[in-house]
């Protein structure tokens, strides 16, 4: 399988005072705004951290499911929170905080399943930080 995903950015002044909008071909992302505050503050809007935490969530959710589904396992609910580490002008560190309902499973094999997820998934593999996770089955 191939495909191509596009995205588009655009920004206007400064680094600081200025301001952008991200579009995503599919229009999820619509002229959404982002700015040196909604980076490094707490202003309204997305920022790139965001963006790659939701990224690498939900590729890691839908490789966990393929997997479990490889092992014979249908889950009923994987729950991933993404949390992106900025430090020093870079991304050093995720941490994805998985909760798992799984029917049938044991904890062990649950959290092999998701290291593997971890290790396997297309967004993890992109990425050159430090990737932690903790897993739980609810």
């Amino acid at each position: 399988m191939k495909f191509t995903r596009k995205a588009n950015a655009q920004w206007f002044g400064g680094g600081k005072d200025g301001k952008g909008q991200l579009t995503t071909a599919s229009t999820v992302l619509n002229k959404t705004q982002y700015s040196f505050s909604t980076r490094f503050e707490n202003g309204v809007g997305t920022n790139p951290e965001e963006l790659v935490g939701a990224a690498h969530a939900g590729c890691f959710a839908m490789k966990l499911s393929f997997l479990l589904g490889d092992a014979g396992f249908t889950p009923d609910e994987l729950n991933v929170d993404s949390t992106v580490l900025f430090e020093d002008g870079n991304v050093t560190e995720i941490t994805l905080d998985l909760k798992g309902k799984v029917p049938g499973i044991g904890k062990d094999q649950f959290a092999e399943v998701a290291r593997q997820a971890k290790e396997t998934c297309p967004i993890s593999q992109l990425l050159k930080a430090k990737i932690n996770l903790n897993a739980s089955l609810v």
